[in-house]
């Protein structure tokens, strides 16, 4: 029976062979002009040519949406409608580049037209203000962009640093630097886009069942205050560099929660973990770091759990077969920008834990998965 089964490798090479003869089809002219003419095709050949121009014009979109954001747009557009005349006098704009603005953002279902002239907040634009760290990513972009004016540069991995790079040092183990002032903007940027995956990772995962949660990675605090909140029995420690760490701790203060909550000043690339959690969790920080960091984190946290206890990982991951724009596409590149890391699949990250010692790895699901996903592992007893 099993000799009449096609092989792994005959199914690649007619896949392959389906491949390159639809590539050629889609790249013919010829082809092009009928699917365009055909009724059955039509629909299909102009999402095709849409999907390409947006691919295209996709820095423009980004711009449209950067000046709406410098220009306070959707807050001003949230009491209510108003003219492009009057829109251009609390926007310091020409009536005649107001209305291109409101025609391009409309366009971009960012606002929404009211009439001929007369515009109000659109589905994404309220969206947009009901998560300022949108914002927050928007106007860091601009680090992004300015980066990516020459990908082959960044593609080739050129020498000198990018601007993203130098953003990030502290994230990347410059310590001097950040010791020296240099994390204000890092934490703040994160701080601002955390709290949509805090919120998941909080719906996803019961701490209730810890005694001792530590923080890897922390920053100001966030994470932390927001799960010794929720879980009002947990002891939560902080483990960051030293002048984050101090930040922390008055964060803490200011939340009432220092009976609880503490913080540990150290460097998770040179300085073990501190012990006697049996939670270690690991926040949005893998993807910074290349498999040889990560693998050293893993075996640093397997060293300072108690028996039994559980490491957490929640961060943009991978998609088994490159379909996930969002990681595949802009954490990846970003990542490579930033001259570190990279999105990693569920699987990459099981072999890593297994190499550290853990057991029972499994995915957590989350309500957001397209930017947050979660996987658990233990500790044996």
């Amino acid at each position: 029976m099993g000799a009449f089964l096609p092989s792994a490798s005959s199914g690649m090479k007619l896949r392959e062979r389906f491949v390159a003869f639809r590539n050629r089809l889609i790249a013919s002219r010829r082809f092009q002009r009928f699917a365009l003419a055909f009724p059955l095709t039509r629909p299909i050949a102009h999402n095709k040519a849409l999907a390409l121009f947006d691919l295209c014009a996709g820095f423009v979109y980004s711009q449209v949406l950067l000046a709406s954001v410098r220009l306070d747009l959707f807050r001003i557009l949230s009491d209510g409608p108003l003219t492009v005349d009057g829109l251009a006098e609390r926007l310091s704009l020409s009536p005649a580049a107001t209305a291109r603005l409101m025609r391009a953002t409309a366009a971009l279902k960012l606002t929404e037209q009211m009439g001929k002239d007369c515009y109000a907040l659109g589905e994404l634009g309220a969206a947009l203000l009901g998560n300022p760290g949108v914002a927050e990513m928007v106007e860091h972009h601009a680090v992004l962009y300015g980066d990516l004016t020459d990908p082959l540069a960044v593609l080739r991995g050129r020498k000198d640093h990018t601007a993203l790079a130098r953003f990030w040092g502290y994230g990347h183990g410059d310590a001097a630097g950040a010791e020296t002032g240099g994390t204000s903007d890092y934490s703040a940027l994160m701080a601002a886009s955390q709290p949509p995956v805090i919120e998941d990772v909080l719906a996803a995962y019961r701490f209730d069942r810890h005694r001792h949660l530590l923080d890897i990675g922390g920053g100001h605090g966030a994470f932390a205050i927001a799960v010794a909140e929720a879980v009002p029995d947990l002891h939560v420690a902080l483990f960051d560099l030293p002048s984050v760490a101090e930040e922390a701790e008055s964060r803490f203060a200011k939340a009432g929660l220092e009976d609880r909550c503490n913080a540990v000043g150290g460097d998770f690339f040179r300085d073990p973990f501190p012990a006697d959690a049996d939670i270690i969790a690991f926040i949005r920080v893998c993807y910074d770091h290349d498999d040889k960091t990560v693998a050293k984190l893993f075996k640093k946290a397997h060293a300072a759990l108690t028996p039994g206890g559980t490491v957490l990982i929640a961060e943009t991951m991978a998609s088994a077969d490159a379909t996930d724009p969002i990681a595949d596409t802009y954490f990846n590149i970003y990542l490579l920008a930033m001259g570190g890391g990279r999105p990693r699949t569920s699987v990459a990250f099981s072999k890593l834990l297994e190499q550290a010692g853990f057991l029972n790895i499994r995915t957590v699901p989350s309500k957001r998965a397209f930017m947050t996903r979660i996987i658990t592992a233990e500790k044996s007893r």
